[in-house]
């Protein structure tokens, strides 16, 4: 896959594998726990893009995740905090509904290698 396709967000990549893009749903999402820094991540999918945040809500600063590992995502365009009901772009982290509606999680820059590989 080429770069062009990948999204960049805010925290720069060190070449950190989270895990291989077809271990992500397509339209869904998945928890890595050991991402850069040893903070946990949602990798998110759609087709050919992925895109990834930190797993921390912005309302509370509590994870999207209320049972480890489970993320809600509705129609392949939103996440959602599962404590807060929140939602999510997929494409920018944004809130667009929720009690911290404006506010956007914190992306983390990812590209895919040669070998499927979502590195961060």
């Amino acid at each position: 896959m080429d770069a062009s396709r990948l999204d960049q967000h805010s925290v720069q990549h060190s070449g950190h594998r989270l895990c291989r893009v077809s271990d992500v749903p397509d339209g869904g999402a998945r928890v890595v726990v050991e991402g850069p820094a040893g903070k946990p991540v949602i990798v998110v999918r759609r087709g050919e893009r992925v895109w990834a945040y930190a797993n921390r809500c912005p309302h509370f600063s509590v994870p999207l995740d209320f049972e480890p590992g489970l993320i809600s995502c509705y129609r392949s365009q939103v996440l959602m905090c599962a404590h807060h009901s929140a939602l999510f772009r997929f494409e920018d982290g944004h809130c667009i509904e929720g009690p911290c509606a404006g506010a956007a999680l914190d992306g983390v820059t990812v590209e895919i290698d040669a070998a499927g590989w979502v590195l961060a």
